[in-house]
């Protein structure tokens, strides 16, 4: 595919960096040469330094006949000039980034406009983050269609009944099936495992979860945990996922307290959030926050600008057994040590951004697509229709790689986990979790 990232800011290098590795055919634009620099060392891509917003930039770019322009820049007025000039001159596909919330749910159409689609980082971190709250045993989670099927991440403890045992035996302990292990990590290690029946669990296992309604009880018995109840939420930063995330929170009835150093800004928000509760504090000074009852806390959130105070502060927070800790991370070096430096969950909505973006470069029909955090593997919801060649087929029967495996399939908005002598029928939407390497071969058989 041709595709055009407006915008060499975190999220858009970070994007033409999963591309590139695709081996996409992409132009990166940006109007400072310094934020291109890194990509002309770093990357096998095109750079043009111009505003994107241009019509001769765009013709440079050769917008006419590119698959796909996303336009990542931090001016909404920019992505949205530049989606409408590139699909004036024939971009098939265009995606623009937005900061404003209002304009993801409203009766507005886009697509007159030349936007097929909206993506905002801000609401993608805030959806994860309140998925993590609701399901607080677990350090990452998805939801697929609704949620009839959901990707749930976790860590195995040493009590876990899992530990010592085989998924086959695990899944024996129920009469019937509701989850199914579909990556699985060990301990100090950076190879991504594809389970199958004999693969055993074993503590400080990092595993993820295929599972329905039913199954998400399952996993918590098996896990020796219970679900925690969070009723009162501390966040650190009040930008624009802090803000929004205690407004949503605070809605759904918990007690949600706002940190935010600036005094005018917090006196501004205590107006605008009646149900939050504002504290004009200095969220590095854990004497302060002690006398916030920091101590009393369920979940502490850390929504800064700045990735070493979201760290740091979470860590503090854990070490007063506060029983949920949230960072947001910019950096992705600090990405994959969530696990092993004690805080729960670290988000990053760079790759949150990236990934939603993900789906429309993929072949096949393509649903959705999730990358698993820490992992190298990720899932990936194919419509199945009458030309993929799994279509009335037993799972069982299907030339499968070992690198990939089914976790799910959703019919008729029911969510199954379907075992070896489950038969895929017409517009089934199959959940497939594979490492790039099988990747390939799995997209051939839902072509």
């Amino acid at each position: 595919m041709k595709i055009i990232i407006a915008g060499a800011g975190e999220v858009g290098f970070h994007l033409a960096k999963l591309l590139s590795f695709e081996s996409q055919d992409i132009t990166l634009i940006d109007n400072k040469k310094s934020n291109l620099n890194i990509a002309d060392n770093q990357l096998d891509i095109k750079t043009i330094e111009g505003d994107s917003a241009s019509i001769s930039i765009l013709k440079e770019a050769n917008a006419e006949s590119s698959d796909l322009v996303v336009s990542l820049t931090t001016s909404e007025t920019t992505n949205f000039t530049t989606c409408f000039i590139a699909k004036q001159l024939g971009a098939k596909k265009t995606i623009a980034r937005i900061s404003n919330a209002e304009f993801i749910n409203c009766d507005i159409d886009f697509k007159l406009m030349g936007v097929d689609e909206l993506i905002s980082p801000e609401n993608l971190a805030t959806d994860e983050i309140k998925l993590l709250i609701d399901e607080s045993a677990f350090t990452n989670s998805h939801d697929f269609e609704g949620g009839v099927l959901k990707m749930m991440g976790v860590k195995l403890e040493l009590n876990a009944p899992f530990v010592g045992k085989s998924v086959m035996e695990s899944a024996s302990v129920f009469p019937g099936v509701h989850f199914m292990p579909i990556a699985l990590k060990k301990e100090n290690s950076d190879s991504t495992i594809i389970p199958r029946g004999d693969t055993v669990f074993c503590s400080g296992d990092q595993v993820y979860f295929i599972t329905d309604e039913k199954g998400l009880k399952e996993l918590y018995n098996l896990l020796g945990t219970v679900k925690q109840n969070i009723e009162n939420i501390m966040i650190l930063g009040a930008g624009r996922i802090g803000q929004k995330l205690a407004n949503d929170l605070s809605n759904n009835g918990l007690n949600v307290k706002l940190i935010e150093i600036n005094i005018e800004k917090a006196n501004q928000l205590a107006d605008e959030l009646p149900n939050v509760m504002m504290l004009n504090v200095d969220g590095r000074n854990v004497d302060l926050l002690e006398e916030e009852n920091l101590q009393n806390m369920d979940a502490f959130i850390a929504t800064t600008g700045s990735s070493e105070t979201n760290i740091m502060s979470c860590l503090m927070a854990k070490s007063k057994k506060i029983k949920k800790t949230i960072a947001l991370v910019n950096n992705m070096d600090y990405f994959n040590l969530s696990q092993s430096i004690g805080i729960d969950t670290l988000i990053n909505k760079k790759l949150l951004a990236a990934n939603d973006i993900f789906r429309f470069v993929r072949n096949g029909d393509i649903v959705e697509l999730a990358k698993l955090n820490n992992m190298d593997a990720e899932i990936v919801e194919f419509n199945v229709s009458r030309k993929s060649k799994v279509l009335n087929k037993k799972i069982v029967e299907l030339n499968f790689p070992r690198e990939a495996i089914i976790g799910g399939v959703i019919r008729n908005n029911e969510g199954i986990i379907a075992l070896g002598e489950f038969k895929i029928k017409l517009n089934d939407r199959v959940l497939v979790c594979s490492t790039p390497k099988a990747l390939k071969k799995v997209e051939s058989l839902f072509l």
